[in-house]
């Protein structure tokens, strides 16, 4: 089973779209700006309030 890691390797702000991208196995790119669309469509907030409680809740990949 795959886990979510925030990338830090590929990241633009936190990391968050890249590894969620890694995780699906799918370009961080797409992940980002499916991102965009639905924060643009809700309004702005509730995409922040959801990005930036992913930043304080997924860990960050370590090379291990």
């Amino acid at each position: 089973m795959k886990r979510i890691y925030r990338d830090r390797d590929h990241k633009m702000l936190a990391g968050i779209c890249a590894g969620v991208g890694e995780m699906l196995d799918i370009d961080p790119t797409l992940v980002r700006l499916a991102l965009v669309f639905c924060t643009v469509v809700t309004g702005f907030v509730p995409g922040i309030v959801v990005y930036v409680a992913g930043w304080f809740i997924i860990p960050e990949k370590t090379d291990l």
